[in-house]
């Protein structure tokens, strides 16, 4: 489980967003907190894996506690949850080494698919040896091949990189039916992210032709 720990001056808010956490599978929420220093204490009394943080904190600037967080004996990840709109501010943001950056307000499923990105980035780098190659960065980094095609729109990079990753590791063609068996999609969402992987060059179709009717598509890694 991925234990999260859920910052925000407002105790509703924390609340709901605390909610949000623990409906996603693989999540749960170690605790609350609503101003600076007790963000600080919780961190090395919990010690979560991730922080979603508030900026406007009524004792200190969610800012500051990103710094502190960053000398803490506990390592841990942060993902800023803020209705700071300021370019100054997402900057500070990425330079304090936060993971992610959401504006208030959002729907629930904004907050699942970073939360659902996080994890899978975690998981990826389990699977990583001691060294890591290029690609392997590039992925972890959401780095694009040059010249590759932009994800069309109603697409998440997040479940791209499931349906890759599990075309990859199958070693073996896939019909779009087998693929939505295993990642618990829908046929027809499978097939768009399977004929994407086609278009950006990671896997290539393979028409498997039958004794009547129409060949059956199938799918098949190419990296």
């Amino acid at each position: 489980m991925i234990r999260v720990l859920v910052v925000d001056d407002d105790f509703m808010v924390a609340k709901i967003h605390a909610g949000y956490v623990a409906r996603i599978s693989g999540f749960s929420v170690a605790a609350t907190a609503h101003t600076g220093q007790s963000a600080i204490a919780a961190v090395a009394e919990h010690r979560p894996d991730l922080v979603l943080l508030d900026i406007y904190l009524p004792d200190m600037s969610g800012l500051e506690v990103l710094k502190a967080l960053r000398g803490a004996a506990h390592p841990v990840d942060v993902l800023v949850i803020t209705a700071a709109r300021e370019v100054s501010t997402v900057r500070a943001a990425m330079r304090g080494g936060a993971v992610n950056y959401l504006i208030k307000p959002f729907p629930a499923s904004a907050l699942t698919e970073r939360l659902e990105q996080y994890a899978d980035t975690r998981r990826q780098l389990t699977m990583i040896g001691p060294e890591a190659g290029q690609d392997e960065v590039d992925r972890l980094f959401g780095g694009a091949r040059t010249g590759a095609p932009a994800l069309p729109k109603g697409l998440s990079a997040t479940t791209c990189t499931l349906v890759a990753d599990t075309l990859r590791e199958t070693g073996t063609d896939l019909s779009a039916a087998e693929t939505a068996a295993l990642t618990g999609l829908s046929r027809v969402s499978a097939r768009r992210y399977l004929e994407f992987l086609c278009v950006s060059g990671r896997a290539e179709l393979r028409p498997r032709y039958g004794t009547a009717g129409r060949p059956e598509h199938r799918y098949k890694w190419t990296g």
